[in-house]
């Protein structure tokens, strides 16, 4: 299951822009405001280290919690019937996916109600983010990034069920790291590129097209676990 995993989940990240563009982009847009100037030298060059560094952080936040709770379904697997636990696993995995396929088509948005579970985390969290700005340097923006990894997000979360679903720290990660990079590009894009990209994952049939491959993947996911019940 683990390759089609690494796929939805990079799609997921990708596809998702709009999304995070609404979680996060207000984030980086304050985020790059309030950046130290450059006296000399390349403007952009300068912008982009920070940025990189920021969002290293963040994406290292969803590889560490991937490690985490990929881990910890390995050692609760200790305690049951691994076949029955895995079994359950996959179910949860596919349904998710499916899920998540449909709020990228725009068909239901059902998804984004989870990010309540982790409003009590960012209400931790919030402040000690915020006494980070001004950021002055790269690796004040990368332990910005690695804090800010944690705020509440549906399409986190339900990616998160997959990194649960593998059984395991290392794939766990794995999953979570390319979500991260599907994010990437809408994060750290800028100018023309940036607007062709958003023009492009927003469109209408790019949408429904990326959403109707996660249903493909969940129902192909939850098509595997149905014949292990034979």
């Amino acid at each position: 299951m683990n390759e089609y995993s690494y796929t939805a989940a990079f799609i997921v990240g990708l596809m998702g822009a709009g999304h995070c563009m609404g979680m996060c982009g207000g984030i980086v847009g304050a985020f790059s405001q309030q950046l130290p100037k450059v006296s000399q030298g390349n403007a952009l060059a300068h912008r982009l280290r920070f940025l990189l560094a920021y969002n290293i952080g963040r994406i290292s936040s969803y590889g560490v919690a991937g490690a985490l709770v990929g881990g910890s379904a390995s050692l609760l697997g200790l305690l049951f019937d691994i076949d029955v636990y895995l079994l359950v696993l996959r179910f949860i995995a596919g349904v998710m996916m499916i899920i998540t396929g449909l709020y990228i088509a725009q068909v239901w948005s059902g998804v984004v109600q989870i990010e309540r579970l982790g409003q009590w985390i960012w209400r931790f969290l919030s402040p000690i983010a915020q006494r980070l700005l001004p950021i002055q340097s790269p690796i004040q923006a990368g332990v910005a990034g690695i804090i800010w990894g944690w705020l509440p997000c549906g399409l986190v979360y339900s990616t998160l069920t997959w990194a649960v679903a593998s059984n395991s720290a290392l794939h766990g990660a794995a999953i979570m790291l390319c979500f991260g990079l599907g994010t990437l590009p809408a994060l750290l894009s800028a100018g023309l590129a940036a607007d062709m990209l958003n023009r492009w994952v927003r469109s209408k049939w790019v949408k429904w097209l990326s959403g109707s491959a996660l249903v493909a993947f969940g129902c192909h996911t939850l098509y595997i676990g149905f014949g292990q019940l034979n």
